[in-house]
Formats: structure tokens, sequence, C-alpha cells
């Protein structure tokens, strides 16, 4: 009897130890930024939402940041698979191809990457409509603008940069059809001194808004030394320019990087591509600055509502390309297929895409 109960204890026990450790197992992630995550910018939102997903799960997480896109971001990637991370983030454009590669070779591991089209079994793509809140910009400046010039500064001529542009002028021509928008590129998504360049220059062609698609305060702050106006990037930016930023697209990783790890650990998770905007939440605006007036508020309050019910779309025709030719006609709106190759301007924007 005595063995009986002994024997039992000791089931019981191990079961009990078992149970323990299977409850104390944490979920590793893995998270790998193309900039610093004090950017203010592109990183720094990437990285709250990695804070938020160890608040909301309890998850262990790591980040590297600074890396290089290319071979640097394949090490990197190799590195955090080694680790024993089960779920990784790669959340830069030109992470792509590393991310597949390394992917490959850790069929046990899950790979999300950012503003990616390319899929595997255990590697998923995820991104947000950024030109949802450009759309919102551009009716902003075209509204605000004295000059009828917008300034541009755009990091790398891939289709998700030039969407936006395309974007922004488009809305902007629409409340005012004389506005021209000017590009410079810096060829680089974090460069302060690069991007407070491009501004100067900007400004001094006639700019007196100013955007970008860098992840730097720099242009901003720039602005608010020559008494123009500017939009952030990413996150709300208007502690580095109370008087100059009108408002500021914010980027919300946050929701989207608990639902993902939280598939993985119930085993729900599959490879998907998520492409959402404002009305998921996914893309969020920063509060309106002081100098935007009422009615700018309540016009560009009016475009992020029908965005959100469907009766807007930034890229519905007419439109028109940088030659003047009717590409989209009325009526007709731009897929999700021809908006993820976009390789062109519309009429309004000055200059040419770089190869």
């Amino acid at each position: 009897m005595l063995k009986k109960v002994l024997s039992s204890l000791l089931i019981a026990t191990s079961l009990g130890v078992v149970g323990i450790a299977s409850a104390e197992k944490v979920t590793k992630v893995g998270f790998v930024y193309v900039g610093p995550v004090g950017d203010h910018g592109w990183s720094y939102q990437h990285d709250q939402g990695r804070q938020a997903l160890e608040k909301n799960l309890g998850v262990k997480t790591t980040f590297v940041e600074s890396v290089s896109e290319g071979a640097d971001a394949e090490r990197v990637i190799r590195q955090l698979a080694a680790a024993g991370n089960d779920v990784i983030f790669t959340t830069s454009f030109g992470y792509m191809n590393p991310t597949l590669k390394v992917a490959k070779k850790f069929p046990k591991i899950k790979f999300e990457h950012a503003t990616g089209y390319k899929r595997s079994k255990n590697v998923s793509t995820y991104s947000s409509r950024f030109y949802e809140g450009r759309a919102i910009l551009g009716t902003i400046a075209g509204k605000m603008t004295k000059s009828n010039i917008i300034g541009y500064i755009g990091s790398f001529p891939i289709p998700e940069v030039i969407r936006g542009i395309d974007a922004l002028t488009l809305a902007a021509r629409k409340v005012n059809p004389d506005v021209k928008v000017k590009v410079i590129w810096v060829n680089s998504w974090f460069d302060p001194g690069k991007e407070g360049d491009a501004a100067k220059t900007l400004i001094d062609q006639g700019a007196d808004i100013i955007t970008q698609h860098t992840d730097s305060p720099a242009p901003l702050q720039v602005a608010e030394k020559r008494g123009v106006y500017a939009f952030g990037q990413a996150s709300d930016m208007k502690t580095f320019a109370p008087k100059a930023q009108l408002t500021s697209i914010i980027d919300n990783w946050a929701d989207y990087y608990t639902a993902r790890v939280k598939a993985a650990m119930d085993g729900t998770w599959k490879s998907t591509d998520t492409w959402d905007g404002i009305k998921s939440g996914m893309v969020k605006m920063a509060p309106y600055g002081d100098a935007v007036p009422k009615d700018v508020r309540e016009l560009a309050d009016k475009v992020k509502a029908s965005i959100i019910d469907g009766s807007f779309h930034p890229f519905q025709g007419p439109i028109k390309n940088q030659k003047g030719e009717l590409v989209v006609k009325e009526g007709e709106t731009l897929s999700d297929g021809d908006l993820s190759k976009l390789k062109w301007y519309v009429e309004g924007v000055e200059g040419s895409i770089p190869k």
C-alpha cells in the first residue's frame, strides 16, 4: 500500500513538474530593424509594437537595430533563428530575400516580413496601407499651401514609397489643381543629415509644406526653423516641431504583433499576407496641429471617414500619369495587385523616378 501511495505521489509530482515546465515555457520572439530604435520613425514604431507585445502576452523578445539590407541582414536573421526564437519579424523591404533564405533552413520557425510580397509555408508578409494616410496629408497640404509647391523627401524608389507620393499628389490636386510636388530622393531610410539638407533644398525651391518617407525628425526641425509646415512620419513627432507639424501618420504594429504571436502560441499560425489601413487601426493619424484651420480639419476628417466606409479610395479614377495620359478611368480603381507594383508618377509630380 505504501508503495502504491509513493508511486502515486511520484507520478503526480512528475506530472506537476511537467505541467509547470510547460506553463513556464515562454515563446521567444526576435525583431530586426533597419534603423535605430531612437529614430522616432519607422523602427521606433516597430519597437513600440514589440514592447506592447511583451506586455500583452508576457513573451520574451529581443531585437537588433540598424541592420543593413542584404548580406548583413541574412547574418542577423540566421543568428536570431539559431538562438531559438520561435517567431522572427524582419521589418524592412530589403530583408525579403534574406528572410526567405534563412526560413528555408529553419522550417519550424515562423517568419514575418514587413512590406514584402514573397511568402512560403513559414513566411508571412504584412504591411500598412500608408497611402490612405497620405491622402489625408495631401488634402491638408492642398488646402494650406500658399506657393502651391509641396516638397517630398523619398527614401528608396520602391512601390511603397511611390504609392505615398502619388496618393498625396492626387489628394492635394483634388482640392487644389495648381499643386506641384517636388521630390528629392536621399537613398536612405534614416540619415538626418541628408534628410535635413533635402528639406532645405525643397524649401529653397519654393516648397512651403514638407512631407517625407524617411524616418528622422530632421525635416520637421528644418521646417520649424524656416517657418514652413510639415508632416511627421510613422509616429507623432510634434515635440520636434510644435509649430510646423500639421499632423503625422502613425504606424500601429502592436495589435498585429500580439495577434500573430498569439496564433503561433496556440497553433493557429498560417502563412498569410496582411495589408490593413485606417479602418483596422493599423494606420492612425496624430492630432492636428494648431495651424490647421477648422474647415481643413473637417475636410480631412471627411476624407478619413470616406476611406473607412469604403466610399472613397485614394486611387480611384480618373487618374492621369505624369505625361497627362489617362491611366485609370472614372469609376475604376487601381487594384491591390497594381498598387503593389506601382512604379510611375501621377500628374503633378515633378522629376523622374531613379532607376
